[in-house]
């Protein structure tokens, strides 16, 4: 596969349909108890394999795509603010389903489901291994078996991140369409008639960022600096179930990326850019007081646990006991949060 309509707008990725993806920082949080969101630390910053072909790693090359730096044991989530139009997207890590567990594959599937529903879903912080809860994304390099595809493939050959997204087919997408303009009709003439009656329902996406300030505190064709996840401790977070039928979704994907995930010091050598400053110490960020977060959506269903996903092990597991002090934020550091042009990339062979 050689076209994609996926663009790079600064650090977000654009994908079919207005669907907007970014990688945000983020503390890590223990591997013991269930935790409430995390805040987001800014963005990582994303840039094309295709600027960089003299630098990147061969395999990079063919594959396509895009990189971030991520430090050893670093957490990270997916933010999807911004979806226009409906959109079922594919996350894969090492090309495992985050949402299923199943191994990856160019169709959406309902049993088990295998995408999350845009703009349903507004973030996505990890694998979906409780009812209701998601295990931590961090990132470990590839080779020790600690990565979420280590463990469920007994191989670690891809890492990073895949994205595949999937637009309405073109019936149900022009029945969107026709919807959205009689209600914003509708909106149009009771604005003129000073009224609500007849206003269209919000859209479910989050009325209020999880964002928060700052906390104190190779060669061409060298070898790959390979970083994959695994995952860290558990948070509140459902993963949505899809309440269309598969059928209203187009059967091939409209766009997709590979995410490629490097080092610090390789991200310094293929850029000459400096890497982002190591993670905010998270015991600070609590110790500030500044804000976690709660999501609650209650016209959603959220869907079962992934029976492969459920049994995958923390990274502590691999390398270590934690050893960065926690402090459990106060109730009320816990923010409830209500309902709610770039270029293209290249893709590659993966």
């Amino acid at each position: 596969m050689t076209g994609t309509s996926v663009r790079v707008d600064g650090n977000r990725l654009l994908l079919p349909g207005g669907a907007s993806v970014r990688f945000i920082r983020t503390l890590r949080l223990p591997e013991t108890g269930t935790h409430p969101l995390p805040p987001g630390l800014g963005e990582f910053p994303v840039r094309r394999v295709a600027d960089h072909a003299d630098t990147v790693p061969e395999t990079w090359r063919a594959r396509g795509g895009v990189m971030l730096p991520v430090y050893l044991r670093e957490a990270m989530w997916l933010s999807f603010a911004g979806t226009s139009e409906p959109a079922a997207l594919q996350v894969g890590v090492g090309k495992v389903c985050a949402v299923s567990g199943r191994p990856w594959r160019d169709r959406l599937s309902r049993d088990p489901q295998n995408y999350v529903v845009l703009p349903r879903q507004p973030w996505l912080d990890g694998i979906n291994s409780g009812t209701g809860t998601v295990r931590q994304f961090v990132a470990v390099p590839l080779g020790m078996g600690a990565t979420v595809e280590g463990q469920l493939t007994g191989e670690e050959v891809w890492g990073g991140v895949q994205l595949q997204a999937f637009t309405l087919n073109d019936a149900e997408l022009a029945r969107w369409r026709e919807e959205e303009r009689r209600r914003a009709e509708l909106a149009r003439r009771a604005a003129r008639s000073g009224g609500a009656y007849g206003a269209p329902m919000a859209m479910a996406a989050p009325a209020a960022p999880r964002a928060a300030p700052a906390a104190p505190g190779a060669a061409r064709g060298g070898p790959a600096p390979a970083m994959g996840l695994g995952v860290g401790g558990t948070m509140r977070q459902e993963v949505y179930r899809d309440e269309r039928p598969l059928t209203d979704w187009a059967e091939r994907p409209a766009g997709r990326v590979f995410v490629h995930l490097v080092t610090p010091p390789q991200w310094h050598r293929i850029t000459g850019e400096a890497p982002p400053p190591s993670p905010v110490d998270r015991a600070a960020y609590t110790r500030a007081g500044l804000p976690w977060y709660d999501y609650y959506d209650q016209d959603a269903h959220d869907l079962s646990p992934a029976g492969p996903l459920q049994d995958v092990k923390p990274v502590g597991d691999w390398i270590g006991d934690d050893h960065e002090p926690w402090q459990a934020p106060a109730p009320q550091q816990v923010r409830p949060l209500k309902d709610a042009q770039g270029e293209p990339v290249e893709d590659g062979d993966w």
